[in-house]
């Protein structure tokens, strides 16, 4: 009888020292879990950090490449179309300062329409003004372009000589698309700040482009959280 119970204890035990073994088994796979669980939201948190860093370094260079752009253009957006007007006669429809070619050089180019309704891309110097060639264009929003300037009194020049008064202009087009049709602007300032703007076909008036500003107010929202 005495032998009964010592077996029935030491089983007891057994089957007691087994299920707390069990337990801190199962208690040590949950701390792991939890653990990788953690590295891993460190590792993404971590990952989604670089990415951020590489696009900030990203939009940092795009700036620096506009501001050597500008900086290494003494022809104003208006004498850049004079020029361009003077080589090939016509409308002009946008003027940009940009890299030729996708090469390092930069040169403002120059979309002219031509009576005929062809389509001219003029490169002017932006050290001297100087025309460094034409060659026409395939384009098909021609009657687009046509209905939109059909009522406007304000040319490229001087929708470009109005925004100059925000600060350097960079490019001067037709926006001939949506119920609103105007010339849009891009400027930029001394301190580097980029700005577009809109102006009337018709009266020349000036305004900041809503659409760019809200753009920015999100992409600040979006960087505080």
């Amino acid at each position: 009888m005495k032998r009964n119970i010592v077996i029935a204890a030491v089983t007891a035990a057994a089957l007691i020292g087994g299920g707390t073994a069990t337990a801190l088994a199962t208690t040590g796979d949950d701390q792991g879990s939890a653990r990788q669980t953690a590295n891993t939201k460190l590792s993404d948190d971590g990952n989604r950090d670089d990415q951020d860093d590489r696009d900030d370094q990203d939009d940092r260079n795009d700036r620096d490449d506009d501001a050597a752009k500008v900086s290494s253009s003494d022809v104003t957006a208006p004498e850049a179309i004079t020029s361009a007007l003077k080589h090939t006669s016509g409308t002009v429809v946008s003027a940009e300062l940009d890299d030729e070619d996708d090469s390092d050089k930069v040169v403002w180019k120059v979309d002219v329409l031509s009576g005929d309704n062809t389509w001219h891309s003029v490169s002017v110097d932006p050290s001297s003004g100087k025309v460094l060639g034409s060659q026409t264009d395939d384009e098909d929003d021609t009657a687009q372009v046509r209905a939109a300037l059909k009522d406007s009194s304000v040319t490229a020049e001087e929708a470009a000589k109005a925004a100059a008064g925000k600060g350097v202009v960079t490019s001067v087009g037709l926006d001939e698309d949506g119920k609103d049709k105007s010339w849009e602007a891009e400027t930029r300032t001394s301190g580097g700040a980029e700005q577009d703007w809109k102006i009337d076909l018709t009266s020349g008036k000036i305004t900041a482009d809503r659409s760019d500003a809200q753009d920015d107010d999100a992409d600040d929202a979006d960087d505080q959280d």
